[in-house]
Parts: structure tokens; C-alpha cells; sequence
């Protein structure tokens, strides 16, 4: 279990033991901020060496906020739910490969996603200067879309990297998940308004319920790669995805993903 702070983990370690009754040892903790390159790339090289086999890597940490702010070379949220979440996929791709050709079993890499990508139209596209350029402008960004955006470019990452290595001649599963709203209290529920706390309510999944998409997906057949999943099956996702406007877009936002992923890393492209 990667997480960014040990202690929480620890307490998300215990509570997951006194639920299931698990051994001890069935859990690990391990430290990972997706602020930082340099803890990616620590903790991808740590998997790698210790872990005999991956079986399933779900993504699933992500931030949002209204707030700018910077983490490495981007606006925090591209750098934590874009960047650094592709950056760990690439990183560990080889060994999902591994454990592949090894124990002949087909891995799964989801990255959990969001139906908030549905209200995006997505209008930095077209920017002149580049998607990232324009997204990294703090005079231009849009910070209460940031989130739902961050989302959507995960989703066109997603559809290319199926896209790139098909189902039928790869032996790793890529898919993207949607959980849903759950109300697992992250950000804290004491400080929501009373509207907040009704909508929550009334619309949130419970964490059991919204987990279940997570399992789902990362056990889930090669018949869902590159898809987008949720309530445990394939689901369209938004219509800026398809067609030749869908393409080109996602095409853009490749290619400038993997051109920062090589500034980071040279050839880690290569590890698709």
C-alpha cells in the first residue's frame, strides 16, 4: 500500500487487519509522494527489486484544489494526478511484463479515473502554445476545472496507451476505473457546509461500494483494455473522446505527456 504519509497508513494497515483478520505481514506500507519525482522513482525502484511479482498496480492517489500551486514543473495537480501517475506506470510496466511472462497470468495497471471528466469542454486544446504551457499559466487556468481536467487527460493517456500496445499482442491489461463520489471522509467532513452534507448524503457511495469498481477493474479481462470502466462495466466515456476531434486531441496530449516523461526520465517511454 503506497501512501503519502506512513502514519495514515499505519492506521488504514490496521483497520483493513482488524476487518479481515489478515496476518500481520499481508500489508505493507510504503512511502510515495506523487509530488515528487524523486519519491516515484525511489519507490517504483523498490518495487521492482522487492516484490517478486505485480499482479495488479491501481493508481489511485490524486489531489483537488481551487487553489494554485506548483509541485515540480507543473501546476500541482497536473504534476501529482497526470504526470507522477504515469510517470509510476511506466516505471513498473516492466515488471507487470515480468510477472507476466513468469507466472503466465495477465497484470492489470488501472488508473482510477473520475466521471467528473464528463463536464469538461476542454478548451485549452487548441492553445497556441501547447496544452501544458497554457494549463501551467497561472494568469490562464481555470482552477475550479482543474480536477475534472486532470481527469479527462488521464482518460485520452489511457485510450492511447491501449491504443499503442493492443489487447491482443500485450500482455497487460490498461484500464481506468470510476469510483464514484464515496464518502470516505478524505479533506475531513466537519468543515462541510450543510449543503455539502446533504449532497453527500444523498449522492456518495459508501467506500465498500465504490471500492467495488476498484476490484473489478484490476481483475478485470483483456477485454477492457483501454476502456473506462464503472459500476463493474465498460461505459462510454465523455463524447469529447471520440471522433476525429476525440483523436487529434488525444494524440496532443500524448505526445506532451511522454515529451515531459523523457525530460524526466530519457527512455522511459520505451518501457511501454
Amino acid at each position: 500500500m503506497a501512501v503519502r504519509s506512513i502514519e495514515k497508513g499505519e492506521d488504514a494497515k490496521r483497520a483493513i487487519q482488524q476487518s479481515t483478520g489478515c496476518e500481520p505481514d499481508t500489508i505493507e506500507v510504503w512511502a510515495l509522494d506523487l509530488s515528487s519525482y524523486a519519491s516515484v522513482k525511489a519507490f517504483a525502484t523498490s518495487a521492482a527489486a522487492k516484490l517478486p511479482r505485480i499482479d495488479a498496480l491501481i493508481e489511485n492517489a490524486g489531489i483537488a484544489s481551487v487553489e494554485w500551486s506548483m509541485a515540480e514543473d507543473n501546476e500541482s495537480m497536473l504534476t501529482v494526478n497526470v504526470i507522477s501517475t504515469f510517470l509510476l506506470a511506466y516505471l513498473l510496466l516492466p515488471k507487470l511484463r515480468e510477472t507476466a511472462a513468469h507466472y503466465n497470468t495477465r497484470p492489470n495497471l488501472t488508473i482510477v479515473t473520475s466521471d467528473m471528466h464528463y463536464t469538461v469542454d476542454f478548451k485549452e486544446k487548441d492553445a497556441p502554445e501547447g496544452i501544458f504551457s497554457c494549463l501551467n499559466n497561472p494568469k490562464k487556468a481555470d482552477m475550479a476545472n482543474r480536477y475534472p481536467l486532470s481527469k479527462l487527460l488521464e482518460v485520452f493517456i489511457v485510450r492511447e496507451m491501449a491504443a499503442q500496445r493492443p489487447a491482443e499482442s500485450y500482455p497487460v491489461t490498461i484500464n481506468m476505473t470510476n469510483p464514484g463520489l464515496c464518502d470516505s471522509g478524505l479533506g475531513g467532513t466537519a468543515t462541510r457546509s450543510l449543503l455539502a452534507k446533504i449532497f453527500y448524503f444523498i449522492a456518495a457511495r459508501t467506500c465498500e461500494v465504490g471500492s467495488r469498481n476498484l476490484v473489478y477493474s484490476a481483475s478485470a479481462g483483456p477485454e477492457t483494455h483501454g476502456q473506462y470502466l464503472d459500476r463493474c462495466g465498460v461505459q462510454a466515456p465523455a463524447t469529447i473522446t471520440a471522433g476525429v476531434v476525440g483523436m487529434k486531441t488525444q494524440r496532443k496530449v500524448w505526445d506532451e505527456v511522454n515529451a515531459k516523461l523523457e525530460k524526466i526520465q530519457p527512455g522511459i517511454t520505451e518501457n511501454l
